[in-house]
């Protein structure tokens, strides 16, 4: 003998949901990871913003971190305490994020330290994404920046990428225009990775929807 069970509304609800998780376009928030005077990084992300805005299944977010006056001292203890309103703005584009694409230089073999301080500002809107990475440098491409920020983000219980993207000697790799000089490598290069965050997006999008993260309390 066999019985059938009759979905409740509430399952019903949660399937939906669970659809428009996968269905739905991810929002990807692109960082113009150094604010320096003179940098570069602005031309490799809107390369990048520019790739993903071709796709359907993506919402651009270009965030340069020049744009933010972020406090060098991090907050206290108190919950309560009233967040610096440059945090607040810049969480406020943040949260929403289904992933991100964290574009560096590298610096004197790490990525920059006003990178780690936005990092380091925030928390829960890292937490339980994915993180991809671009980097562009000398002959190595900023590929140390890149190993340093990965292990940072495992902090949040984001999950970094394994491929990235690592422009070498970025000054012959885009024109004066800020193109890539060879498109077709480059464009290839862009859709593998957008691939991979969107399928790691739309993942946990529907895994945050779906079940609780079993987090553990540190000893």
């Amino acid at each position: 003998m066999t019985t059938s069970t009759v979905p409740t509304e509430n399952a019903g609800a949660e399937r939906a949901a669970s659809g428009r998780a996968i269905s739905a376009p991810v929002r990807v928030a692109v960082i113009v990871g150094s604010i320096r005077e003179d940098r570069f990084c602005p031309t490799p992300s809107n390369w990048m913003a520019e790739q993903a805005r071709k796709r359907d299944d993506i919402e651009v977010d270009l965030i340069d971190l020049a744009d933010y006056d972020l406090p060098v001292v991090l907050g206290g203890n108190d919950e309560n305490a009233p967040q610096p309103e440059s945090v607040t703005e810049l969480s406020q584009r943040l949260a929403p994020a289904d992933a991100f694409v964290v574009v560096t230089p590298i610096y004197n073999r790490s990525y920059p330290a006003s990178l780690k301080n936005a990092i380091d500002w925030f928390y829960t809107e890292w937490q339980l994404k994915p993180v991809g990475f671009i980097s562009y440098g000398g002959i190595t491409g900023g590929l140390q920046s890149i190993d340093a920020l990965r292990s940072v983000f495992t902090e949040f219980h984001s999950v970094p990428l394994r491929d990235s993207i690592t422009f070498a000697n970025f000054w012959e790799t885009f024109d004066h225009d800020g193109r890539p000089v060879d498109t077709e490598r480059t464009s290839r290069l862009a859709n593998g990775f957008l691939n991979q965050l969107v399928w790691w997006a739309q993942t946990l999008r529907q895994a945050r929807t779906e079940r609780p993260y079993p987090f553990v309390e540190s000893e």
